[in-house]
């Protein structure tokens, strides 16, 4: 089944590696066009070069940008429009989790964590709001984890950050209503990326192939489906969101955690 996004807009932030990088696939490949923007223009690079080496004929614009700053948004907003017109779809995607606890969390860490999962989500929101009120299918998805609902005591300053994000998000859907604007969430479990690659390259048993360290660390972990997530998983739940077909949808979250959710 077709996505239905052929020819619309598509902003995704944080999309040059990871998740992100899988949705701008994604999205490309369903006839999409589609901006991204990210904080490393080497691997922002990288990740344009990737893409039009699959689709040579993609309808793409990237642009270095950090989502923390607002005039950079700002400006990669207006960019955005020049290059490939009016936004449909916009994928907050950019975020990152911070290992502490309660005793060696600082107060500006705690102040780093609501910065950054807040604004990495209001800079482009506010950027992009105008343009998405003139879509007649216009969405906003947001990447949270599920932290926001089974927090983790090494985790504390994400979790609580994430749960204020969840918050924010149901609250824009309703508020948005008004302008025809959905706005939904996934919850991500535990996900392959870069930080778990690095991981493996220092592991204590070499003799592990890939699919058997990450199946020991979820098995460990309590995953059901013992493995940990992969890229593409989360984003088709972030592309279906953010389509029309998920028309009457808003206001809502999306599990991706491969059952290591405890709640119903």
């Amino acid at each position: 089944m077709s996505f239905q996004v052929e020819g619309k807009v598509a902003v995704v932030t944080g999309g040059s590696s990871g998740i992100g990088l899988a949705a701008v696939e994604i999205l490309v490949a369903e006839g999409a066009k589609v901006a991204w923007c990210g904080r490393d223009e080497e691997r922002l690079n990288a990740s344009k070069h990737y893409i039009l080496e699959k689709f040579p004929h993609a309808n793409i614009f990237t642009k270095a940008c950090n989502v923390l700053k607002k005039e950079e948004v700002q400006q990669f907003a207006k960019d955005v429009k020049l290059n490939l017109g009016n936004v449909d779809m916009l994928i907050n995607n950019a975020g990152q989790g911070r290992v502490s606890n309660f005793e060696n969390t600082q107060d500006e860490d705690w102040m780093k964590e609501i910065e950054l999962k807040y604004f990495s989500v209001l800079h482009p929101v506010r950027a992009f709001l105008d343009d998405l009120k003139q879509s007649a299918n216009a969405s906003i998805t947001n990447v949270n984890s599920l932290l926001a609902l089974q927090p983790e005591p090494h985790m504390i300053a994400t979790s609580s950050a994430r749960a204020a994000l969840l918050n924010l998000t149901h609250s824009l859907a309703h508020e948005f209503t008004q302008y025809g604007v959905r706005v939904n969430s996934i919850l991500l479990g535990m996900v392959e990326s870069a930080q778990w690659k690095r991981r493996y390259e220092t592991r204590s048993d070499l003799n592990l192939s890939w699919e058997e360290w990450t199946g020991n660390i979820a098995k460990n972990r309590g995953i059901p489906m013992q493995r940990l997530g992969r890229p593409e998983e989360p984003a088709r739940a972030l592309v279906f969101l953010a389509s029309p077909l998920a028309s009457y949808t808003t206001g809502s979250a999306i599990d991706v955690s491969g059952g290591f959710n405890k709640h119903l």
